[in-house]
């Protein structure tokens, strides 16, 4: 098996991805309906948003696995952080950096991966969505330009977190919102009294 190298900005992806605040946070219907669009869409039995941590893939949300991360050592994703556009393998059988990866020789006896990178706008890549499958498979030119665009709402997703998560957001919407109904009460007082 060989281990995917860190991508050169490893310290400012890592960085980009807990500034998320959504590591390790309960399952949500924005991300879950993404997977479960997929796997329909693609007729596979595994999908997941992947995070890739320092030492762990966590998945945000999932279809057909059993598990909520794996150890980044093994991840078929690592091997998509340093890829430009989608990683492809379509038999990890044959792929010398899989063949004999614990996820391909054992459960879930992965064959099938293609992983769109999640980069941000400053081109961290923070994990992929992922399609899997326990059976070698090819991946046309529609099917890529489909993936390639639900990892494109997977992203919108992630970087919309942060308004909803980060402390320093919400004391702001807290502050906007206590502005908004004082504002509504002295309207209020101001056109029930005989000005």
């Amino acid at each position: 098996m060989l281990l995917a190298p860190n991508p050169a900005n490893e310290t400012a992806r890592l960085a980009a991805l807990r500034a998320l605040l959504i590591l390790d946070t309960p399952p949500e219907q924005r991300f879950d309906r993404i997977v479960q669009f997929a796997a329909s869409e693609f007729d596979a039995p595994m999908v997941a948003i992947s995070l890739v941590d320092a030492n762990r893939q966590w998945f945000k949300a999932q279809v057909g696995l059993d598990v909520c991360e794996t150890g980044r050592d093994i991840s078929f994703c690592s091997h998509a952080l340093l890829e430009q556009d989608l990683l492809i393998v379509e038999d990890a059988t044959l792929d010398f950096r899989f063949w004999d990866n614990p996820l391909v020789t054992g459960a879930p006896y992965v064959r099938f991966y293609a992983g769109a990178p999640l980069r941000t706008s400053g081109g961290e890549v923070l994990g992929t969505l992922c399609v899997l499958d326990q059976q070698p498979r090819e991946i046309g030119d529609l099917e890529r330009s489909i993936l390639r665009t639900l990892r494109d709402l997977a992203m919108e997703e992630l970087t919309a977190a942060p308004v909803v998560r980060d402390g320093r957001h919400r004391d702001i919407l807290a502050s906007t919102a206590s502005m908004d109904i004082l504002f509504a009460s002295t309207s209020r007082s101001v056109s029930g009294s005989a000005i």
